[in-house]
């Protein structure tokens, strides 16, 4: 049997410099990695894909990418998808509303002290989610749970420097 995996050919267990942020005291390049899965439901109509840090001092966490309806042809998303003024998401994809506010990838900005955990989760979906650039992380969340045939995570640390 095969199992729906996700990989990436730029992440091992650690954010690397480029998927952090560039702004309150980080030096990054705010670049979302490159992500590919594999292996799939067969019924699956869409994906979606969510980065949230666990350990973010909110008391829900804290959401960093948001994407959904990427086509159920698509395998994966290349360096840089997350950011919108690029164009490089496929099809009708939409990235919407992050904890920052606003669509597309917010880089990791751990606070001073240990390392956060950051869970990257591709959704295969049985429909596509009917919701614009301007949903909240949490309401994609509602939606996404009632759409969600299966679901593969990466989870990787990052810590501030």
């Amino acid at each position: 049997m095969t199992t729906f995996t996700l990989k990436s050919t730029e992440l091992g267990g650690q954010l690397n410099r480029e998927q952090y942020a560039d702004v309150i005291g980080f030096d990054g390049q705010n670049r979302s990695p490159q992500l590919y899965w594999e292996n799939a439901p067969k019924d699956t109509k869409a994906f979606a894909l969510t980065m949230h840090d666990i350990d973010a001092p909110t008391g829900s966490g804290f959401w960093h990418w948001v994407v959904f309806n990427i086509p159920a042809d698509v395998h994966e998303l290349p360096p840089d998808a997350g950011n919108p003024a690029k164009n490089l998401m496929p099809g009708n994809a939409i990235q919407s509303n992050t904890d920052v506010g606003i669509p597309g990838y917010a880089g990791a900005a751990p606070p001073e002290g240990p390392a956060h955990r950051y869970m990257i989760t591709v959704h295969a979906l049985a429909q596509e989610i009917e919701l614009n650039q301007n949903a909240t992380p949490a309401y994609v969340g509602f939606n996404l749970h009632y759409a969600t045939l299966a679901k593969t995570s990466l989870l990787v640390y990052g810590q501030k420097h």
